[in-house]
């Protein structure tokens, strides 16, 4: 897989259907907050949420296409420390993680980002790349689960 196979589509451009399966792939659930698998009018409310979020400033939201198939979604999105970023791919994309993580921290910078936030569910081993780019990591309690967070200075980032 080659980082030119990954688009970054607004989520307007895709059939809510679509995301069905990729949003309930049991795999992935694993690794989110627990929440009811999502049906054609959750999943319009999710995605009215989402679209919503990329309208505000400092925010981008994209579907994340690989080889023009629905992969997953990323984004960065306010959160109660500034701003975080998200990584949401369906289990046999895993590996292609890491590029949109680097392109996304591009956008940061684009959008002149100081810091950038990346929760991961406690359910996710550590990642020695991460905790090397953090200037601060700490557990994070959100929605009744901890995370470890780490904080990432976007001016000292280098793809």
């Amino acid at each position: 897989m080659t980082d030119s196979e990954i688009e970054y589509v607004p989520f307007g451009a895709l059939n809510p259907t679509e995301w069905l399966d990729v949003l309930n792939d049991g795999n992935l659930r694993r690794h989110l907050v627990e929440h009811p698998l999502f049906g054609p009018e959750s999943i319009q409310q999710w995605l009215n949420e989402k679209s919503e979020i990329d309208t505000l400033p400092g925010c981008r939201i994209r579907a994340v296409m690989i080889g023009g198939r629905l992969a997953g979604w990323c984004g960065i999105q306010p959160d109660e420390y500034g701003y975080e970023i998200a990584i949401v791919l369906c289990s046999a994309f895993w590996g292609i993680g890491i590029t949109i993580f680097k392109d996304m921290m591009a956008w940061a910078k684009e959008m002149r980002h100081g810091q950038l936030v990346f929760h991961l569910l406690d359910s996710r081993p550590e990642y020695k790349s991460l905790r090397k780019l953090a200037c601060n990591i700490h557990t994070t309690e959100l929605m009744g689960r901890a995370f470890t967070s780490y904080v990432i200075e976007v001016d000292k980032w280098q793809r």
